[in-house]
């Protein structure tokens, strides 16, 4: 997909004015919000399970070498073709080759980030391949020429008038005057486009959730049920994941699908929980022909010596953009790619480069929420502020921050002069703004004040009020 992270500014400013855009993700709060929410409080033992996850994660990639080599051993066995894919570019003609060995035509795919990360469609498609969405949420993007907007949701911005627009619009063959009124409705004539699909592809592509090197495994987790028949009514069936996504044993795979589901959609456990481990063996009644696995790197393993290390545990659930008040504000396209949200501005530089998205871990109020709903308990905001630290490092930052800061660090290295100016600051703003008690503009915070007021300070600095409390002052 095409990389626009480094415009960012100018897509939060479209995002904003995009009022069906809004009218969507208004809905977060009352949806996958409140699920989650509902699911945490019926499993006592959640944060106990948090912490499980978190040390499950830390020791795989501790021993990743040993785990990965674990996996392709069994995986091998049980007739698996294990790929390696050190870059996109890799993995791309890796599929190609597999889909042009097989004599496609028609490939058919699940859900998949990392597919959308090596931009893997419209290599396909170049080829001469025909390539369909199975997913219900990455059907409505694909016919919309668009990209996933949330890691769960793909479809999350649209809107139920915009989904029947773009079903009359896509499928001419059916009556005009059908109704299309009620999402059951909307849900029904995708079954039967997608049915005919299923069962005359020739390569069925999934992503994976987890690889398990104890058995050779992958997982995938559905609620619609189209994972299954895109990897068992395909002769041949193409698992695209990563370097990240292996795991040491079914128990611990357990484990974390217990966390999965209740962070992503507030379920206990997804419809569907799929393990596949090899191809059809000659007493199943089912089943791919040839099973390949290809496995990507695209920068991880880079990762494994640096403070971002930590963010190879996220498990692609979508808790931390779903209680982001920046994502719910602009939706995931105007991330500018793939991952978007808190684990978009950590994960996308790290991939993209830092120049190309800057931005993004700039888009960020420090609130906190997604770190501590996080079921890897990744510290998304720390490894935010550390690419802010190496983007100013790198020169980033604007003259006018940079000069703020330098001005700032001038004050804060002189304490006498700092509190003098803060004193100073604190009176002047609050005079100006007692009579409404707020700010809707000041210098250097319109982008703040475009959106929100800013509450006026009450005239007093924090040190003046700690001083008085010492003397035993009232408040």
């Amino acid at each position: 997909m095409d990389v626009t992270a480094h415009a960012f500014k100018s897509n939060v400013k479209a995002a904003l004015k995009d009022l069906q855009l809004q009218r969507a993700l208004s809905g977060l709060p009352t949806g996958l919000v409140a699920q989650r929410t509902a699911a945490r409080a019926k499993l006592p033992e959640f944060e106990q399970l948090r912490d499980i996850g978190r040390d499950i994660k830390n020791h795989t990639l501790a021993h990743l070498d040993l785990y990965l080599e674990a996996w392709e051993t069994k995986a091998k066995a049980a007739g698996a073709h294990v790929h390696w894919a050190a870059t996109a570019a890799d993995a791309r003609e890796i599929v190609l080759g597999i889909c042009r060995e097989a004599n496609a035509k028609l490939v058919t795919k699940g859900k998949s980030m990392v597919s959308e990360e090596i931009a893997l469609n419209g290599h396909l498609e170049a080829a001469g391949l025909e390539v369909v969405e199975t997913d219900l949420g990455e059907y409505l993007v694909q016919i919309r020429k668009e990209t996933p907007s949330h890691i769960i949701a793909p479809a999350i911005h649209l809107t139920e008038a915009q989904i029947e627009a773009d079903f009359r619009r896509q499928h001419t063959h059916l009556p005009k005057d059908r109704p299309l009124d009620e999402p059951v409705k909307i849900v029904s004539e995708a079954r039967e486009i997608l049915r005919e699909k299923f069962i005359t592809a020739d390569v069925g592509i999934t992503g994976a959730n987890f690889l398990i090197a104890e058995t050779g495994s992958s997982i995938i987790v559905t609620n619609e049920g189209n994972g299954d028949l895109t990897q068992s009514l395909a002769r041949v069936h193409v698992v695209v994941t990563s370097i990240d996504k292996v795991v040491p044993t079914l128990e611990d795979a357990a484990a974390l699908l217990r966390l999965l589901a209740r962070s992503a959609t507030g379920q206990e456990f997804s419809v569907y929980t799929t393990f596949s481990t090899g191809p059809r063996r000659p007493t199943d009644p089912d089943g791919p022909e040839a099973y390949h696995v290809v496995v990507l790197d695209n920068g991880r393993s880079a990762l494994l010596d640096t403070p971002f290390r930590e963010v190879l545990r996220c498990i692609r659930c979508g808790a931390c953009m779903n209680h982001c008040p920046v994502y719910g504000a602009v939706g995931g396209h105007a991330y500018g790619w793939v991952y978007p949200g808190p684990i978009g501005a950590v994960i996308n530089p790290a991939i993209i480069g830092l120049g190309e998205a800057s931005h993004l871990p700039n888009a960020s109020t420090f609130c906190g929420r997604c770190e501590s709903v996080c079921p890897m308990k990744i510290p998304l905001p720390g490894l935010m502020r550390e690419w802010r630290k190496r983007d100013f490092a790198a020169g980033g930052g604007g003259k006018v921050g940079r000069f703020a800061l330098s001005m700032w660090s001038a004050l804060a290295r002189r304490p006498r002069l700092y509190h003098a100016a803060a004193r100073l600051g604190m009176l002047a703003l609050g005079a100006a703004g007692r009579q409404r008690g707020a700010f809707r503009w000041l210098p250097m915070a319109g982008g703040w004040t475009r959106h929100r007021d800013l509450a006026a300070p009450q005239g007093r600095t924090f040190q003046q009020l700690w001083a008085e409390q010492k003397r035993g002052v009232p408040r």
